[in-house]
């Protein structure tokens, strides 16, 4: 049962130690406490560690409740904040686009892999973001290649525009075009490094999942088989990859036979892996197109 209101809270540790027994029991805890507690305060994490004897300013006290019960119903921390980290840069994240999470880091770090493998003397890079959300990917590989030429596409409008705030917060907003598209189809090709994060939960488990309760259903959902937009984007792609190009597909890991076999109907004569996230299990479909 939700306890009352405190009055106020005298100190910042008197404000900590309410939350902590306030989530007591729920899957939220003392790091999302401290997290919000931050937040508020517009001061890191560690500072709240480090000064509990200080004055708690009144006039956050009522905010900071309703942080933490909201919080304590499962709301993602990410969207109370507004902001969520991504290869190691801080992005704008509103319940109009997914949360980004850690294992889609392997999908820039294999990107880059590539960029840094291209000979310098190629013409420069035509890059592909599709179903661009929040844009992280787009950003990062923007900011870390400034000689790539990039189209970031979404079918949300909403997405794009939260897309679009994290470009210019990261100083990449004239470098990166937005496209409102159904995947790639209004794009022409050719396209040499193509990176696409799409939907890929069956629509039949989603239903019961926590996340869906929060986050953009049309991010999520994958079809009846998870592989609904990857299948379509796959298609829509072949016809666009340059000769030499590389496409990286995030999947499911119990999904990986079916998406290689999807991968190599629409592109034949390529060389396709899977590469294994931090827990072992395949996450990113690589496809090497050849010449």
């Amino acid at each position: 049962m939700t306890r009352p209101d405190p009055p106020a809270f005298p100190t910042v540790g008197a404000a900590l130690e309410w939350a902590h027994r306030e989530l007591t029991g729920s899957d939220a805890g003392p790091l999302e406490a401290r997290a919000l507690l931050a937040h508020l305060q517009r001061q890191p994490a560690c500072w709240v560690l480090a000064h509990p004897e200080l004055p708690f300013p009144p006039h956050l006290s009522e905010r900071y409740i309703a942080l933490i019960r909201r919080v304590r119903t499962g709301e993602p921390l990410p969207y109370l904040t507004g902001v969520q980290e991504f290869h190691g840069l801080e992005f704008e994240v509103t319940p109009d686009v997914l949360i980004p999470r850690p294992e889609t880091e392997l999908l820039v770090d294999t990107a880059l892999a590539w960029l840094a493998e291209r000979p310098a003397e190629k013409p420069a890079v035509r890059m592909v973001d599709v179903g661009t959300g929040s844009g992280c990917i787009a950003a990062v590989l923007a900011m870390r290649r400034p000689d790539i030429s990039i189209i970031a596409t979404d079918i949300s409008p909403a997405a794009l525009a939260v897309a679009a705030r994290n470009f210019a917060r990261h100083g990449v907003g004239g470098r990166i075009r937005t496209v409102q598209a159904d995947l790639l189809a209004p794009l022409r090709g050719p396209i040499d490094l193509l990176c696409a994060n799409l939907p890929y939960c069956l629509s039949g488990v989603l239903e019961g999942l926590p996340v869906i309760r929060w986050e953009p259903r049309r991010a999520l959902d994958g079809g009846a088989d998870g592989l609904g937009l990857i299948r379509r984007a796959l298609i829509q792609s072949a016809a666009r990859m340059a000769g030499d190009g590389v496409a990286l597909f995030e999947i499911d890991a119990a999904h990986a036979a079916a998406a290689r076999e999807l991968a190599g109907a629409s592109f034949p004569r390529a060389a396709i892996t899977a590469e294994k996230d931090l827990a072992g299990a395949d996450r990113l479909l690589v496809i090497r197109t050849i010449n």
